[in-house]
């Protein structure tokens, strides 16, 4: 392959972004090898949900493990959240999780969105150990204590709304001196209901609208929140059903609000987004969506940055994948992941990836996140429909992490990693005789984690110097008739 036919390729922001719930209450973590090969394309963000209550005894231990034997009725009797812990902080185990799965994100060519919940009691010194725990990773989305207006997590049990509005400002503060690639969410649960065109405790929060770096609404358009202890049926009450156009409207009308509140537009979000099947069945929990994302592209007012998808794979039927209850490892598809799927390869909610300058070798890659990067792009030539379409990673590619899309389908090459296959992209992709495609090359960084020697910018971008290209192999026949 001639070096002189390489370009310098650019992946910037998608008209709305999507990121992706992996593990909750409901569901267990599932790795991004996985997801990246069910779904085709990275998201812009995995979100995570981890607790933080380091003053209670039973700390780490997460709930439902510490609390066996206490009765429980709903999912958040729990004297703490019974997300996975948070075990950095004060607690300093960063070789368990939620850093494990951080590490794991970031190599797939994912941002990390953290939602921790934190007991607003702990002094500014665990803060301070939080903001230095995710310094390292990137540029970070970090969820403190959301859904705060809601009465059903232990923080809210432990403080005043007025204090824990307070409180969220206080982090967001600490954040902006100690680790500045980290972008504080405010996730809050929508309208008043009043009428007045108000957020829900608007007064109590307004130091934490003022304070955070990016706007959250967290409103499903169906959801059973009694789950898992009972079944939504006509004859239970802990569920709920909304319009489509009802949930969309007030996340346009909350984003309107936040910025007359604050004074200043910053990003727009929804934090936690789906259709609960538990309510209204498989199908039209498809429908639905489809009917959220064209509103959305449908309008010609640019007020959405992105939404999570809320989750891959869950114990309930709020997942891509139903959890096999013979085993948590196993994921059975629900009709909703190809409706997903669909949407996420929609280019309106895809990065934008345009061909720049002509590069030459060796270049080095800048990963600043999944919306600001630059590669290299390969062309291929197609003469016909390939049989065979692979790479070799030979000497110091061997070591290289790397993000790599061909004809709409991404792969990734993990360090150690000699060999990857690129047929699966055309199983399902489009016919490509006669076409040259460009195989697009990214390096997140291999650990997971930025590198503090690499310069003055190092926690928000990292630098891989690429010496050599992989040793492309495309054959348009059998090997033997």
């Amino acid at each position: 392959m001639e070096t002189k036919d390489l370009k310098l390729i650019q992946m910037r922001k998608a008209a709305c972004a999507i990121d992706l719930g992996d593990g909750s209450e409901r569901g267990e973590y599932v790795n991004q090898d996985y997801i990246l090969n069910v779904l085709g394309r990275p998201m812009r963000a995995i979100s995570l949900m981890t607790s933080y209550y380091p003053l209670d005894k039973e700390f780490p231990k997460r709930a439902h493990d510490a609390f066996s034997d206490k009765e429980i009725s709903f999912q958040w009797d729990y004297p703490y959240d019974d997300y996975e812990t948070y075990k950095g902080g004060l607690v300093g185990l960063k070789h368990l999780e939620p850093f494990n799965w951080m590490r794991d994100v970031r190599r797939h060519g994912q941002d990390v969105c953290l939602t921790i919940t934190i007991d607003t009691n702990v002094s500014d010194d665990h803060i301070k150990a939080i903001a230095k725990d995710l310094s390292t990773f990137g540029r970070v989305m970090l969820r403190v204590n959301h859904e705060a207006s809601g009465d059903w997590f232990s923080f809210t049990k432990r403080a005043t709304y007025e204090q824990i509005g307070h409180f969220f400002a206080h982090v967001c503060d600490i954040f902006h001196e100690e680790a500045k690639n980290v972008k504080l969410i405010l996730c809050l649960n929508g309208l008043s209901g009043e009428g007045d065109g108000k957020i829900e405790m608007e007064k109590e929060f307004t130091p934490a609208i003022k304070a955070c770096d990016i706007y959250s609404m967290d409103r499903y358009m169906a959801l059973h929140w009694g789950w898992p202890y009972d079944v939504a049926t006509k004859e239970t009450k802990q569920y709920y059903r909304e319009k489509v156009k009802n949930i969309y409207e007030m996340g346009k009308a909350c984003a309107k609000r936040f910025e007359t509140v604050s004074g200043e537009k910053r990003p727009m979000v929804l934090s936690e987004m789906n259709a609960d099947g538990d309510v209204t069945g498989p199908y039209e929990q498809c429908d639905m969506l489809k009917e959220f994302c064209r509103l959305l592209k449908e309008d010609k007012e640019d007020w959405l940055e992105g939404f999570t998808f809320y989750q891959f794979r869950d114990r309930g039927r709020l997942g891509l994948e139903w959890e096999d209850p013979n085993n948590s490892e196993v994921g059975i598809k629900l009709p909703l992941l190809d409706t997903f799927k669909e949407i996420i390869n929609d280019e309106y909610f895809m990065p934008e990836i345009k061909e720049y300058s002509e590069q030459t070798l060796p270049a080095v890659l800048r990963w600043g996140g999944a919306e600001d990067s630059d590669g290299i792009g390969l062309p291929v030539r197609f003469e016909n429909e390939p049989v065979f379409c692979e790479a070799y990673f030979r000497d110091e590619l061997k070591d290289a992490n790397l993000m790599m899309e061909l004809n709409s389908r991404w792969f990734y090459k993990a360090p150690g990693v000699e060999f990857v296959d690129f047929m699966p992209a055309f199983f399902e992709g489009r016919k490509v005789a006669g076409e040259t495609l460009t195989l697009k090359i990214f390096a997140p960084p291999a650990t997971g984690e930025n590198d503090e020697s690499q310069g003055d910018d190092w926690q928000i971008n990292y630098y891989y110097k690429l010496e050599k290209l992989p040793e492309i192999r495309v054959e348009f026949e059998a090997v033997t008739k």
